[in-house]
């Protein structure tokens, strides 16, 4: 059996949405999937911190142990999103390319078998 590309940030990602939101609801989202939106409020809720947060969320986009819904191209590019603006507190993401920008809540992410690559 394989394991993760990345188990840091699928065991941080999976132990910050248990803390948020409870094991059974954790696991169905990692089995359904979860909105882009969804994993970095959940991370900027958890006690991590907000450079962290945004890292973890972006790690997970390209390690290769989610599944990305809609598939990203490969020449894109990442935007973060400040509030305020100018500030260095990150609140979201978006992803431009060539085809438009997709909202962190147009994008889905399933945890990937580890078994299945």
């Amino acid at each position: 059996m394989q394991s993760f590309r990345d188990p840091n940030t699928v065991a941080a990602i999976v132990d910050t949405l248990r803390q948020v939101h409870g094991e059974a609801l954790a696991r169905l989202m990692l089995i359904e999937g979860v909105t882009l939106a969804n994993l970095i409020g959940s991370l900027l809720r958890s006690s991590t911190k907000n450079r962290e947060a945004i890292k973890l969320a972006t790690d997970a986009l390209g390690s290769g142990d989610f599944i990305v819904e809609p598939e990203i191209p490969a020449v894109s590019h990442l935007t973060y999103i400040y509030d305020p603006p100018k500030s260095l507190h990150v609140v979201d993401v978006a992803i431009e390319t060539p085809g438009g920008t997709i909202a962190s809540t147009e994008i889905r992410l399933r945890l990937r078998d580890p078994g299945v690559v």
